[in-house]
């Protein structure tokens, strides 16, 4: 409880405190939008890296040498727990946004951190603003922004990491309009940190792996009608991998 009790306690004299930054940031935004976002990914990054700490979260990161550094990407990775935000936004180069539910949009100082860090809010019920979103995203990405997105739709409660929920096809239509590279992402150890035993936080370890990257256009025909599908399945081989690496180096350890 007391890992629980810090990190809120952080969060919330955090988004307090920050008001005079969130000033700052919205003035440097007037003549420099470019400055403010590195700027404000920068103070985010920091804040999450503090957490993590605070947590007991140990992250190893694989294939980070797959990311692009010339250009944006859209990363699409499997979603477990709140801590999948967080090990993201430290672990990837550059900026980056989060897709987030609309509902997130109408919390104060967080909502507003949000948007300086590049974050999109879909709305999930209404087709004609997630469109909007999603062209939005499009333009994000041409501007070398990378967006990262969650095609399960909402955090998957299965208890077996393997088992995903169905990616939504037009997940991807980010990066099916913009022509930008798919980053396939797979993350484990996150949901042990908090969501298997709310309200505590337990130490944690984290792998988090990148995969080669999945360029639509050059897909075969039939993998290109369903681009979801194929990164699913790309997921779920990655993640099973991943476990297993883990249970072997535990028990090499243990051995």
């Amino acid at each position: 409880m007391i890992r629980f009790i810090l990190v809120a306690a952080t969060v919330i004299l955090f988004l307090i405190f920050s008001i005079p930054v969130i000033l700052f940031e919205w003035m440097t935004g007037k003549k420099n939008p470019r400055l403010r976002d590195e700027q404000s990914i920068a103070v985010v990054r920091g804040v999450f890296k503090a957490l993590l700490f605070m947590a007991g979260v140990k992250v190893t990161v694989n294939g980070k040498e797959n990311i692009p550094t010339d250009r944006a990407v859209l990363y699409v990775g499997n979603h477990r727990s709140y801590f999948d935000i967080l090990v993201g936004y430290v672990t990837v180069p550059g900026l980056m946004g989060f897709v987030a539910k609309k509902e997130m949009e109408k919390i104060p100082l967080l909502s507003t951190w949000m948007k300086y860090v590049n974050c999109l809010f879909l709305d999930r019920k209404n087709v004609k603003e997630g469109l909007k979103t999603i062209l939005t995203g499009i333009e994000q990405v041409k501007h070398g922004v990378s967006v990262w997105i969650f095609p399960e739709g909402t955090r998957n409660k299965n208890e077996d990491p393997t088992e995903l929920l169905s990616f939504k096809e037009g997940s991807l239509k980010i990066a099916e309009k913009s022509g930008c590279p798919v980053i396939p992402v797979a993350m484990t150890g996150t949901a042990e940190v908090f969501e298997q035993h709310l309200p505590f936080i337990r130490p944690s370890k984290v792998t988090i792996t990148f995969g080669k990257p999945i360029y639509l256009k050059e897909l075969e025909p039939e993998l290109r009608k369903f681009p979801g599908a194929y990164a699913e399945k790309r997921i779920k081989d990655m993640i099973r991998e991943q476990l297993g690496q883990d249970s072997s180096q535990e028990s090499s350890y243990n051995g």
